[in-house]
């Protein structure tokens, strides 16, 4: 645990394929990290293994991966792009929260939701890729993607939380789905942009301001 935790001025490392599991915070706040490729070995990322590493650009992901931790590339700043691998089921609670270049993301069929503050503040976000079997996104998952201009939302998508989509201020268009039964408030505020949705028959609760500040 927080084995290379802020060492500031380390670029990279390798990692040997004998490693197995990375402890939690373990390269947390190594500002100078560039890049890293993590070996076929290790099947799970912790909580806040790379948190804060400010300029890490790249990141080989394992396809024996499983698992990424909450807080697993908070606020990593620099990293612009990064692969899931299609054998993850499971993305914690703000993992990517505050990675502000990243341009896209493609979500695995074997993911099954969508956790709160998963991808918030990801502000150079202009394509995400939902092919899973989720049947919920949490709040604020994808708040402050300023970026984002559609999004299509599976039909395995039961609920929308709370601030889910707020402040997308380039979002013109969204397709719900067509099992949605809840959306929670402030689930699409402040998207300025948005011309049109259609509310499936399948909804029963649409909570407060859902819809506040789409002006367009």
């Amino acid at each position: 645990r927080d084995a290379f935790s802020e060492c500031s001025s380390l670029k990279q490392i390798s990692i040997p394929s004998s490693v197995t599991s990375i402890g939690k915070g373990a390269f947390c706040s190594c500002s100078s990290l560039i890049r890293i490729t993590i070996p076929d070995s290790v099947t799970m990322i912790r909580e806040g293994t790379f948190s804060k590493c400010s300029s890490l650009e790249e990141i080989i992901l394992p396809s024996s991966l499983t698992t990424i931790g909450g807080n697993a590339f908070f606020k990593c700043s620099s990293l612009k792009q990064i692969e899931i691998p299609s054998y993850v089921t499971y993305i914690g609670q703000n993992a990517f929260e505050g990675c502000k270049s990243l341009e896209q993301i493609k979500i695995p069929p074997s993911v099954v939701e969508i956790n709160d503050y998963t991808f918030r503040g990801c502000s150079s976000m202009e394509l995400i890729e939902i092919t899973s079997l989720i049947a919920n996104i949490g709040k604020f998952a994808f708040s402050e993607c300023k970026k984002l201009r559609s999004i299509s939302i599976p039909n395995s998508v039961e609920e929308i939380g709370k601030f889910a989509f707020s402040e997308c201020v380039s979002l013109t268009q969204v397709k719900l789905s067509n099992s949605l039964i809840l959306i929670g408030d402030h689930a699409f505020n402040g998207c300025s942009s948005l011309l049109q949705i259609d509310v499936p028959s399948s909804i029963q609760s649409i909570e407060g301001y859902t819809f506040e500040g789409c002006s367009s």
